[in-house]
């Protein structure tokens, strides 16, 4: 029998005055949290779950059996833990950098045919795409993500050679702008050619199964790396989707997932996890996972969340259209904020970056409203 233990962040706070101290940032992020439940299972099963305040820590951890303990211990580090960041070497000389204490926005460039929101919008004419991702950049998005390959429910598999020719100069036209670029794939072969053309980030839907290939690759290249969750193996990454537990399983999955990664040479600060809003799960299991975001940086890496115009906002919204789901993409990347989320994709660039900014600047309020108290 397995015995596993997690430790979910359930009350947060504007600010750690207005708790007097007693709450901790989760992964460096602007958010805070003051209390937690203690959760034990065996063998997919919720055994216990216990409440306790951040300043009752260590009394309740150390009341967890010695085979639980030492998870926990590191679980509690990594709530806390501060990531440094990403320091991304520009192709003509330089460094772009990307600062992991406040949420930053990563904008969607598709260079399909199909995708579910934009397909065919930027394929055929490279200048319109290359213009939109200009606009992106200029609105606030710190990186963008290109990808040559939707990967909504019954989208076609792609040859790879077509996925670099979609892909590939795009990234090149990026690079010379100097932007910071993820490519979004799940193809070795995709992935090396985007790297050499310029990109420098690794965005795999597949958290690195699809291709045995993938692994060897993004140890050797050393740079960052986005590991999704997904349920399905090979070509519908949408199937296999069965849950005791959606965030508790989902934990566990990237947990190995990261834990394979290392074991294959991939540097564990080059980790990004993704829980995969959208793939493989139910609307509850959706809106269960955007709940439980923050019990993610358990694990101890940054935390990259894309829920942008996806189907659960039409589900909630009178089945409105991918172009027409704005106010629900903003409501959950600012859900992801507030959960400490580092990085947070978005087709919709302009309005989730001034929803940030207006987002940050209460909180740089609640950090003083209480300095002038004796």
């Amino acid at each position: 029998m397995t015995r596993t233990v997690y430790i979910r962040p359930i009350a947060f706070a504007d600010s750690p005055q207005s708790e007097e101290g007693e709450a901790i940032r989760l992964g460096g992020s602007m958010a805070w949290a003051s209390r937690f439940a203690l959760i034990v299972r065996e063998n997919g099963r919720v055994l216990s779950r216990t409440r306790f305040g951040a300043e009752q820590a260590a009394a309740a951890l150390a009341g967890l059996p010695a085979e639980l303990g030492a998870s926990a211990e590191i679980q509690w580090a990594n709530l806390r833990k501060v990531h440094a960041p990403l320091q991304l070497p520009l192709k003509g000389g330089g460094v772009r950098t990307i600062r992991l204490e406040q949420p930053q926005i990563a904008g969607i460039l598709n260079m399909t045919p199909d995708s579910f929101s934009d397909g065919g919008a930027f394929l055929d004419d490279a200048q319109v795409a290359s213009v939109h991702a200009a606009v992106m950049l200029e609105a606030g998005a710190a990186m963008v993500d290109i990808g040559g390959e939707s990967t909504r429910p019954g989208a076609g598999a792609v040859w790879e050679g077509d996925e670099i020719r979609r892909v590939v100069p795009m990234v090149e036209r990026l690079a010379a702008m100097g932007a910071a670029i993820s490519v979004d794939t799940r193809r070795p072969a995709v992935m090396e050619a985007s790297l050499k053309a310029g990109a420098h980030i690794i965005n795999d839907v597949s958290a690195l199964r699809y291709d045995p290939r993938s692994l060897e690759l993004a140890a050797a290249s050393g740079v960052p790396v986005v590991l999704m969750h997904a349920p399905g193996d090979g070509e519908d990454l949408h199937s296999n989707g069965d849950y005791a537990d959606v965030v508790l399983d989902v934990f566990d999955w990237l947990a190995a997932c990261r834990d394979r990664a290392v074991a294959a040479g991939v540097a564990p600060e080059n980790i990004l996890l993704d829980p995969g809003v959208g793939f493989g799960k139910t609307l509850a299991e959706n809106l269960a996972l955007m709940n439980g975001l923050a019990l993610f940086h358990a694990l101890g890496q940054p935390l990259f969340v894309g829920a942008s115009r996806k189907r659960m906002i039409g589900a909630l919204s009178n089945e409105a259209p991918a172009h027409q789901r704005l106010g629900g993409s903003v409501t959950l990347a600012l859900k992801a904020m507030e959960a400490g989320s580092h990085l947070i994709r978005v087709h919709d660039v302009a309005e989730t970056v001034q929803a940030a900014r207006v987002w940050r600047g209460l909180r740089d309020a609640a950090l003083t409203d209480f300095a002038q108290l004796p």
